[in-house]
């Protein structure tokens, strides 16, 4: 990273109106010379109206508007491509319900200073949540284990929105190829960075359950997460194979 980049916050958002102001507000008070772009599907709630109007007051605001629900994972990309038309480095990406709290993204664009990847974590000490029930705890440990298995991911959270990527990351995995949507995209982006050699490292952060708001995750996110989850073990299954018939075989005479 350059000493003149400055980092950018991609937010996206859907029906955030009783947040989005406060949220900005805190981005920009931990972070004065970040970006912040938020990226609405046409939230009927009003939510883009208000970041225009946070966008008008404060240069350092970028809002993409887009006409439906197109998705978690086009929405993180429509946000990279506006922080790569900026030049900014690096480039996070946070929930806008304040399970992500601002005051975390310090320690966050740190890690990236010695890290490809860094992931704000609930699963290593200093971590954890709050105002979960114990069907959401137990569903969400087991989905980072059964993640962290059978792909051999190295981060202990695999599912977190929470993330700073490098630029080159970005350019390197191309984030507008991944298959996956919704929240299982973030799995799929985590495995390719991998893959590619990026290093991770993880800051441990408490994450806590939305006070305003309805969340957005619903079982039909999570059966997803479990279709990709297998798709990528087939993925690094076929991969291996591949490698050991190469290593294996006899030089042509």
């Amino acid at each position: 990273m350059g000493q003149d980049t400055r980092p950018a916050i991609v937010v996206p958002t859907y029906n955030e109106v009783e947040n989005i102001s406060q949220l900005v507000q805190e981005i920009l008070a931990y972070v004065p010379n970040a970006y912040v772009i938020v990226v609405d599907d046409n939230s009927p709630d009003g939510t883009g109206d208000v970041a225009e109007a946070l966008a008008h007051a404060d240069t350092r605001v970028h809002v993409i508007r887009r006409p439906g629900k197109l998705g978690l994972g086009t929405a993180y990309v429509a946000g990279f491509r506006k922080a790569f038309e900026l030049g900014a480095d690096p480039i996070c990406t946070m929930d806008a319900d304040f399970s992500h709290h601002p005051r975390y993204l310090p320690a966050l664009l740190e890690g990236s200073q010695t890290a490809d990847v860094s992931i704000g974590s609930r699963y290593i000490p200093g971590g954890g949540t709050v105002n979960w029930g114990l069907q959401r705890r137990i569903l969400s440990r087991g989905a980072n284990l059964v993640a962290r298995t059978l792909l051999g991911l190295e981060a202990h959270d695999c599912t977190a929105g929470f993330r700073a990527y490098r630029r080159e990351v970005l350019l390197t995995v191309r984030p507008e190829t991944v298959q996956a949507d919704g929240y299982s995209y973030l799995v799929e982006m985590l495995y390719r960075c991998q893959r590619a050699g990026f290093r991770t490292t993880e800051i441990p952060i408490i994450f806590a359950d939305r006070e305003r708001g309805r969340s957005k995750i619903s079982k039909r996110e999570i059966f997803k997460a479990m279709g990709t989850v297998l798709r990528l073990f087939l993925d690094r299954v076929v991969s291996a194979s591949r490698h050991l018939v190469t290593f294996g075989r006899s030089p042509v005479k």
